[in-house]
């Protein structure tokens, strides 16, 4: 598709010319992705970003469902109906079958089904296939061959994963077991795969390998693979996204104290439980192919828990959620400095009180080693106008970005060196912040750029204490220099 956009076209402009065109492209579907970044900043120019005449954009578009009319007619000329999720693939499908034992369908492990006369694997999304509503697949028997690997992959021998952990990985594998393969799902811009329970009518976890991830080498998105090793945000790395996932998990401390110390499987944040492991199967993007089960052949990547949910919140307005919800996605965001917070990776849920719970997801672009592209979207929220609650003061000021540090090198990341500076400066300026009795929308709006070319506050700190100190100056003197130039940004903002 040619496009024709002015200078001053500014990136929402140019979705609004793209759903003009396209019908049913809507802009809330849109994903434009150019020189291997994403167009986030609806206010920024396309010029800003380096587009010119000629310039290749790449267009993602999130994908639209409806229930789906599936017909099944068997061997013996009997003929049943299924209304399905198109989401959903063909291992699914065949539970569904199974389950209608009073009908005299086959067990799971003796089907095979087949689409105009092509034999359809258990990966294939139903969506995909069954385009018209009134498709005929035909069913036949068959035998399954298992061959998978999941297998946690521990960093440091001496930490032992919580128990959450090892639960979520044993069913994952017992659904593997019983022949329930990985669906990958068509959302985001990496590789991501829905791992089912030993019933298939359920999903247990979610996991995210390492060479799949936006722009890296087998990525299933066609994304251009990264010329310099920088990821989709900057400040992030292809191929680190899983560590950083596992990461959040580890510094979403409890309420009651640091992950290494409380029992609690959640943490203030509600991130979901989240490990490494390795892991092998036929329906991971191989586009070399794999000839059998083998370790030099697994992927390594974020296995997390699958959280059941009601949809995200860009299917709800924000005035419906709680306040104290919204404050601990912003309370995360700001400390771990997301570069990739946006409502569609916020679930919503219920609590055991039936009150909507927010649960962050996707948090591969936390901990970057820059602030460039910190990404809000909660600042556009109510409730990042109200003070913080006293329990959540009270939470802030003990966290301690040392023993942050000290946790997630335990763990066996080696932290670089730019990512722990950053660390310890978002935390500075959150409990600077609260400090001066200042709300979760004016401290994130500290940390995001306006526009994609105009410095944030809290760029323009670090470098005005880089200025200031001289070049074989220790960390602790750069982050005081830091810390004098916050104080004195934050004291004018409450004049």
């Amino acid at each position: 598709m040619h496009l024709f956009i002015h200078h001053s076209d500014s990136i929402s402009d140019v979705k609004v010319r793209i759903q003009t065109i396209c019908n049913g492209f809507r802009i809330t579907r849109q994903k434009l992705v150019f020189g291997g970044r994403e167009l986030a900043r609806y206010a920024s120019r396309a010029k800003d970003y380096g587009v010119t005449g000629g310039s290749v954009l790449h267009l993602l578009l999130k994908k639209l469902y409806d229930p789906l009319l599936v017909s099944l007619i068997t061997t013996s000329g009997q003929v049943f109906y299924f209304h399905v999720d198109l989401r959903k693939n063909v291992g699914y499908l065949k539970k569904r079958i199974s389950k209608e034992g009073n009908k005299g369908f086959l067990d799971v492990d003796d089907q095979e089904i087949f689409f105009r006369g092509e034999k359809l694997d258990d990966n294939r999304v139903l969506g995909g296939i069954c385009k018209d509503g009134n498709s005929v697949i035909h069913l036949l028997l068959k035998k399954t061959v298992k061959d998978f690997l999941l297998e946690p992959l521990l960093l440091n021998p001496a930490v032992r994963l919580p128990q959450v952990i090892e639960d979520t990985i044993d069913r994952t594998v017992d659904g593997l077991n019983n022949g329930n393969p990985p669906v990958r799902t068509a959302e985001g811009t990496g590789g991501t795969y829905l791992m089912q329970d030993s019933t298939g009518l359920s999903y247990v976890s979610v996991f995210k390998p390492m060479d799949e991830e936006p722009m890296a080498v087998n990525n299933p998105q066609q994304l251009p693979l990264s010329s310099d090793g920088q990821g989709l945000k900057r400040g992030t790395r292809v191929g680190e996204g899983a560590i950083r996932e596992v990461a959040a998990y580890l510094l979403d401390h409890p309420k009651s104290g640091p992950r290494s110390l409380s029992k609690e499987v959640m943490g203030f944040a509600g991130v979901p439980p989240t490990a490494m492991v390795r892991s092998f199967h036929k329906v991971y993007n191989n586009p070399k192919g794999v000839d059998s089960c083998c370790t030099k052949d697994a992927k390594v990547g974020s296995l997390q828990m699958f959280m059941k949910n009601n949809g995200s919140c860009e299917d709800i307005g924000p005035g419906a959620f709680p306040v104290e919800e919204v404050h601990k996605i912003s309370v995360f965001d700001i400390r771990m400095a997301n570069a990739d917070r946006h409502a569609g990776n916020i679930l919503t849920g219920k609590g055991e009180d039936g009150k909507t719970v927010l649960i962050p997801i996707d948090q591969g672009y936390c901990l970057p080693e820059n602030f460039e592209d910190c990404t809000f979207e909660w600042l556009y929220w109510p409730q990042a106008k109200v003070l913080f609650s006293e329990d959540t003061l009270d939470y802030i000021n003990s966290l301690d970005a040392e023993q942050d540090i000290a946790l997630l090198q335990l763990n066996g990341w080696d932290v670089p060196e730019a990512v722990a500076r950053t660390l310890r400066i978002s935390t500075m300026l959150l409990k600077k912040g609260v400090e001066r009795n200042l709300t979760p929308y004016q401290i994130g709006s500290m940390m995001c750029r306006e526009t994609v070319n105009k410095d944030s506050a809290i760029e323009e700190i670090v470098r005005e204490a880089h200025n200031s100190v001289l070049p074989a100056s220790s960390e602790a003197t750069f982050l005081e220099a830091v810390s004098m130039a916050m104080e004195r940004r934050l004291d004018e903002l409450i004049k």
